[in-house]
């Protein structure tokens, strides 16, 4: 595993920040699925909490496919397949927009929004024990450096 401090110091190897960008990543997933399945969220992909917190969060606006596609910046082939899984599970449920058949509104089911609560929960605990030992100046620089490094990318 790649310790920060050898990777960031000199700079001597290659692709340094996307080696541990894949490494909190695949770290990240590891600990996700791992805690969802003590949790009893083992049918629940890392991408479907996702989006199940991103439609409880904003029951109050109208969210079809291709907001997803925008704000999760995933091809809309892959939404598809994520969003006919999510409603095969019972998850979601897609709606007609009147006047135009081709546009589905999403919504959370019941079974839906309570594993969003039950994510959101998990994820926070995630969270808690991921920052555990840094203070709250080293997260600010951290989270200033990845937008920056996100910044970067989306030029």
């Amino acid at each position: 595993m790649c310790e920060v401090n050898s990777c960031c110091g000199n700079l001597p190897e290659p692709n340094k920040i996307g080696k541990i960008i894949r490494e909190l990543n695949s770290a990240f997933k590891k600990n996700f699925i791992a805690c969802g399945t003590a949790a009893g969220l083992d049918e629940v992909t890392l991408m479907h909490g996702w989006i199940m917190g991103y439609l409880a969060h904003n029951q109050d606006k109208a969210i079809y496919q291709k907001t997803i596609e925008s704000d999760f910046g995933i091809k809309r082939s892959t939404v598809t397949t994520i969003l006919q899984l999510m409603e095969k599970k019972g998850y979601i449920r897609r709606e007609a927009v009147e006047g135009d058949a081709r546009l589905k509104r999403i919504f959370l089911t019941e079974q839906g929004k309570e594993t969003a609560a039950r994510t959101k929960t998990m994820i926070a605990q995630i969270d808690s024990s991921v920052i555990r030992g840094i203070g709250e100046e080293e997260l600010e620089v951290f989270c200033g450096v990845a937008r920056k490094l996100l910044s970067n990318m989306h030029q």
